[in-house]
């Protein structure tokens, strides 16, 4: 009886990949993504590699880098190689791993990691779904923002100063209901900004709303509170954000969309007083032909009390961002790209000139995008 109860576990769990291999044809082998789909499992990936050039000096430190995850003077890089195992079922138990190596993982370590590594547990939760309710547990990507980690997400190489300017993870519980097809309400406690284990005893509170209200149009809105941590660790302070992200398909070829962000942080100076900083930020993206398209990103930032780029008196950006893509293939994209950000001080340095800094930062960025 032991024997066959054991017999009948191992024929329920190799019974869909074992049902792919009976359908292959004779002499040939089922692809590794039919045995996956067959289990219920989902893999893919995708590869990033670009090459930078800035007139200013981004890599000294002297002065104040706009960007993310191209502050190179001139260079090439191995930005991302990302990769996703996912299991999501509608209903039922489920989870997520997604992992990322490159340059790019040494921006976006959570606390407690402050190393170099070229890896990141960028994604890593369980997931229960039943009905209109799903709910996910571990670390995941923030509510914030219209541009995301992974590179294939985005219309442009570099990532706008709003996509800095707020979390890339968080670490804790997220809920979400579907009220309809066009309404979803979303809630949920974590450990912070980019915290795996918490900085602190403080929790933080996030809240958000996706809705459809026609099929072109979507909008998501998100807000975070909760005590953070300040003035180098040694206090904490409450920080609120507030994110408003829409977007809206014109026709087949055009789309474009905007962002509002609003950050408050208290006792951001161990002494009690608040700092803020504020962005907008819109894209249009248009497809001149079936391979072709092109891209235009406007933003404006304004760090009102140096808190966000660390420039006493506060500074004002703006920047323009112009990205042409080609599609040599379904999974391969190349793209090109010319940023020129401005600001009404001089924060950008320069290199070994008379003068040490500017006022302006332009750079040309070069792309390839690889998809498995």
């Amino acid at each position: 009886m032991k024997k066959l109860i054991l017999a009948s576990a191992v024929s329920a769990v190799f019974a869909a990949p074992a049902t792919v291999l009976a359908q292959a044809r004779t002499g040939s082998a089922p692809t590794l993504d039919r045995v996956l789909e067959a289990s219920g499992l989902s893999l893919s990936g995708y590869m990033d590699v670009a090459y930078t050039r800035a007139n200013r000096d981004l890599e000294s430190g002297a002065g104040v880098s706009t960007r993310v995850f191209d502050s190179q003077n001139d260079s090439f890089a191995l930005h991302q190689l990302g990769l996703t195992m996912a299991k999501q079922p509608r209903e039922g138990f489920g989870g997520l791993v997604n992992v990322t190596m490159g340059t790019d993982a040494q921006v976006i370590h959570s606390f407690p990691d402050n190393s170099n590594s070229m890896f990141d547990l960028t994604q890593a939760y369980g997931q229960y779904a039943t009905g209109a309710f799903t709910v996910i547990a571990g670390k995941f990507t923030t509510l914030h923002g219209t541009e995301v980690i992974a590179s294939p997400g985005n219309t442009n190489i570099s990532r706008s100063m709003l996509f800095g300017a707020v979390p890339f993870t968080h670490t804790g519980v997220r809920g979400t209901w579907a009220l309809s097809e066009s309404v979803s309400l979303i809630a949920g406690i974590n450990n912070g900004w980019d915290q795996m284990t918490d900085a602190n005893r403080g929790k933080t509170l996030e809240l958000g709303v996706s809705l459809n209200p026609i099929k072109p149009l979507t909008i998501a809105v998100s807000g975070y509170s909760g005590k953070e941590p300040t003035n180098g660790g040694a206090n904490d302070g409450t920080r609120t954000s507030i994110d408003a992200v829409a977007s809206y398909t014109i026709t087949d070829a055009l789309s474009v969309g905007g962002e509002i962000l609003a950050v408050s942080q208290d006792n951001f100076n161990g002494a009690g007083a608040s700092a803020k900083y504020n962005g907008v930020a819109g894209y249009a993206a248009y497809m001149f032909a079936p391979r072709w398209r092109g891209a235009v990103r406007l933003e404006a930032f304004d760090d009102k009390d140096g808190f966000h780029f660390n420039t006493p008196g506060g500074v004002k950006y703006t920047e323009v961002t112009v990205t042409g893509s080609y599609f040599a293939a379904d999974n391969m994209e190349l793209r090109a790209e010319g940023r020129l950000d401005r600001a009404n001080n001089t924060v950008f340095a320069n290199f070994n000139e008379a003068t040490p800094s500017s006022k302006s930062l332009m750079t040309i960025g070069a792309q390839g995008i690889y998809k498995f």
